[in-house]
């Protein structure tokens, strides 16, 4: 069924992101809905009373929200933006009466309350359709590129050689942020949308960073996973997770509120002295992670975002930090390597991406399907006693090639321009807006390369809706200006109509 079910998918997130008319428009999302169905156990739990009534008690509830959402549309966006980065420690677990178990061993479970969110909003959207409300088309150049992702990440459940894997992956996250593009690219926007984002942005990076060095001083973490739990017991630093499983998770959320940040520091549209307390918090909760690729990703965003937004007293300031940088990183870089293999200096990644490689040389055109590449990568390894989780690659250009191809990795690369393009058109309209979904997608594009997770992170995706949403709505006619009569201008000041 989940080879079916990747086909429907393919069809019904295409139809969502490049609809211009309502009856396809829901079609893609009844589509997206039935391969969403399709990927579930059909050995499911059986039906029980407690089922039944959790059922009920979960409807009544997306009801509720999705009525909301249908009086107050323009709630759609924060709501959305507060729960993206949330994995409570719930998993599913489809032999369970209730569906869902506590996650054990200090683990996270799926972004649940992203999901509860999305479902109301989709509802309330659909309900808007069959009421008669108008479609607004997504920019053409954005859609294309992100359909293209979207359908043949689907389809390649047709040749995947890891099957449950790539169904995960395709039911948790693909299909699900196929709808939140959709959904996000035609909410409704008010005049302080922009702002309250921005604010719930840095809120929650702040949140994040507070717990963070709370753990730091208490040496206690929420949710960890066991390899951290022995790393911190025998290293001489102490890495935390705020409300993560992984440092280097945490490290990217603070990152992301770190880069709006940067970008509204630069355009004016916060005090200083506030912001360079909070710039302070978020930097102590990041350090604190020791996250290399988060602290990559922020050292990225600084640069680029001061050499476009700073004056050019900060711009060459920061052109000579980052030589100084370049060169002391450098020669301690070399003075560590003496006597150390490159799989030491790069903490296991050079092995990661040799690994990758291999499974490039295996199927180069489409890949060997979506999730597939840890195991495929284990397979050539001839280690089938290790664990599939020290072959992922880590690396997002990598793993998309690895699964998906140079098809895959041709559509990525077409999706990053068009990104960039969506920037550099909404900075005509709105600099700060432009620059903060920037700085985030750029954020999380470096991140990924030492990391991954640029497709599987929902920040991603709602980033590309939000530009969407702005790029499509249409721009205010300039008022003419009054004409004027063989007797002057009109007395009330208003334009006169010609005579013809």
């Amino acid at each position: 069924m989940s080879e079916v079910a990747g086909v429907v998918g393919a069809v019904g997130a295409s139809l969502l992101l490049l609809s211009a008319r309502r009856a396809t428009l829901v079609a893609g999302i009844v589509l997206v809905a039935v391969a969403e169905v399709l990927l579930a156990d059909p050995h499911g739990p059986s039906v029980s009373p407690t089922l039944v009534a959790a059922g009920v008690a979960g409807l009544a509830l997306l009801a509720a929200c999705a009525a909301v959402f249908v009086r107050r549309p323009e709630l759609v966006l924060p709501a959305l933006v507060i729960v993206a980065p949330f994995r409570p420690p719930l998993d599913f677990d489809r032999g369970h009466r209730f569906l869902f178990v506590v996650a054990h061993g200090g683990k996270l479970g799926r972004l649940v309350p992203l999901y509860v969110v999305l479902a109301a909003a989709v509802t309330a959207y659909l309900w808007t359709l069959l009421r008669g409300a108008e479609v607004k088309e997504l920019p053409r150049f954005l859609a294309v590129p992100a359909a293209a992702f979207f359908a043949l990440a689907s389809l390649s459940l047709l040749w995947s050689r890891d099957v449950d894997a790539g169904a995960s992956l395709l039911a948790f996250f693909l299909l699900p942020f196929a709808a939140l593009v959709a959904v996000v690219a035609r909410a409704t926007l008010v005049p302080w949308t922009p702002k309250v984002l921005a604010w719930i942005a840095i809120g929650l990076a702040s949140a994040f960073a507070a717990i963070g060095l709370w753990q730091e001083v208490t040496k206690d973490l929420f949710f960890y996973s066991p390899q951290l739990e022995v790393a911190n017991a025998y290293s001489p630093f102490f890495r935390v997770t705020s409300l993560f499983t992984d440092p280097s998770l945490y490290g990217r959320h603070v990152v992301l509120g770190f880069a709006v940040l940067l970008v509204v520091v630069w355009c004016g549209r916060i005090n200083v002295y506030l912001a360079a307390g909070i710039a302070a918090l978020l930097f102590g909760g990041l350090y604190f992670s020791y996250s290399q690729t988060s602290m990559a990703a922020l050292f990225a965003v600084a640069f680029v975002i001061t050499l476009i937004a700073g004056d050019s007293t900060a711009r060459r300031a920061v052109l000579v930090a980052t030589a100084v940088f370049v060169l002391l990183g450098g020669g301690f870089v070399l003075l560590g390597a003496k006597g150390h293999s490159i799989r030491d200096v790069t903490s296991g990644r050079s092995n990661r991406i040799e690994r990758t490689a291999d499974v490039v040389r295996e199927a180069p055109v489409l890949g060997v399907g979506l999730g597939a590449q840890a195991e495929v990568s284990q397979e050539l390894a001839q280690r089938r006693n290790a664990r599939t989780a020290r072959f992922v690659s880590h690396t997002t250009p990598l793993t998309v090639t690895a699964e998906l191809g140079i098809v895959g990795l041709t559509i990525y690369l077409l999706l990053l321009a068009a990104a960039t393009r969506m920037v550099l058109l909404l900075r005509r309209c709105d600099e700060a807006l432009a620059l903060s979904l920037g700085a985030v997608l750029l954020a999380l594009f470096v991140h990924a390369l030492g990391y991954s997770g640029f497709f599987e992170d929902p920040v991603t995706w709602l980033a590309l809706g939000i530009g969407a949403a702005y790029l499509g709505v249409p721009a205010e006619a300039p008022e003419p200006a009054p004409e004027t009569t063989a007797a002057g201008p009109s007395p009330s000041g208003q334009p006169v109509p010609s005579v013809r």
